[in-house]
């Protein structure tokens, strides 16, 4: 055999190893990857960062998050794009169980929505309940001596999320037809997330819905200037849940090759830990001089505090329980 030959061969053998090196190497050594659906409140308010920081320091693991409203979010877990989903709508939750495209859900956090507006608070909503609230904005704005739609006195995400969500069935509280109103021209509808919504209220002078987290982020910071008006009473409890996507939905190819059930369902377990359950009610504490969620998983083990716990129960359980048996797909030990 000639020294050329030879010198192939051993090139040919050197590009086997790299080769077979490298996929060793990716196979067990490069991170995996979690694909989690989210709203945008969380993700707005830094809180989701933090997470996404202290989860990845104990894990090989690349959390990829796409933050968007709760409605979008689901979409995406539906169409194989997600492995986990963490939203803020019941109701939502509950067909995406029922239609059987999530197991596990566990409710993990709360907070309150927010009705704000204008310091000078033109429609005198300040110490109303949300329901008597919204009926002076409305009638502030039927009855606006500018009727030309240059001046809009409300403004709604109109992004069917979890907030959007809320907002529709606050306004059905307070007598109105959301979509009725929604083409009024004093109603604005922006179609963007909480951030954007907060920023183009602030501009207009206007009132909104927000969770309070967002607000309370982008006041303290400094982009808006609009006044918490009405706060913390019943129906503006907002819960958040977390939920596994079926390991049998089909992945989309493009994104991940299957549903990565085992690490989603390690994630959940990691959120409703004591540790983690501390780190979200401690978030903003230093910053914002309160919390701006709260872990929602020991008061409701303990039933306590009342009648907070009894509001969750009534507001994100379905048929008892945060997770019905049917929808659950293991992990017992997460509902003992």
């Amino acid at each position: 055999m000639q020294a050329w030959q030879k010198l192939l061969i051993v090139a040919a053998l050197a590009t086997i190893i790299l080769v077979a090196g490298t996929l060793v190497y990716f196979n067990y050594y490069s991170k995996r990857r979690l694909f989690i659906s989210t709203t945008t409140s969380l993700y707005d308010t830094g809180l989701l960062d933090v997470i996404e920081a202290d989860y990845e320091a104990a894990h090989n693991l690349d959390l990829n998050i796409l933050a968007v409203g709760t409605g979008i979010a689901i979409q995406h877990a539906k169409n194989g794009d997600a492995d986990i989903v963490l939203v803020h709508s019941p109701s939502v939750e509950k067909s995406f169980l029922e239609e059987g495209y999530g197991v596990n859900r566990k409710i993990i956090a709360y907070n309150f929505f927010t009705i704000v507006g204008p310091a000078d608070d033109p429609a005198q909503i300040s110490g109303k309940t949300a329901a008597d609230a919204l009926f002076n904005i409305a009638q502030a704005g039927q009855n606006m001596s500018d009727q030309s739609g240059e001046t809009q006195i409300w403004v709604s995400r109109g992004d069917n999320s979890g907030t959007n969500s809320k907002e529709k069935s606050l306004w059905k509280v307070a007598g109105y037809d959301y979509k009725e109103l929604s083409d009024e021209v004093w109603f604005a509808s922006t179609g963007q997330g909480m951030g954007a919504t907060l920023t183009i209220a602030d501009q207009k002078n206007a009132y909104t819905l927000s969770d309070i987290g967002t607000y309370l982020k982008f006041y303290s910071d400094g982009t808006i200037e609009l006044s918490s008006l009405i706060l913390e009473e019943h129906p503006l409890l907002n819960v958040y849940s977390v939920m596994a996507v079926t390991p049998t939905v089909s992945a989309n190819q493009t994104v991940h090759e299957q549903i990565n059930y085992q690490d989603a369902m390690d994630f959940i377990e990691y959120l409703v830990s004591d540790e983690t359950e501390e780190l979200i009610t401690n978030y903003g504490k230093d910053t914002y001089g309160q919390s701006l969620f709260t872990g929602a998983v020991q008061p409701l083990i303990d039933d306590a505090p009342q009648p907070l716990v009894s509001w969750i129960q009534d507001y994100a359980f379905f048929d008892g329980s945060e997770c019905p048996p049917q929808y659950r797909n293991g992990y017992e030990d997460l509902y003992s």
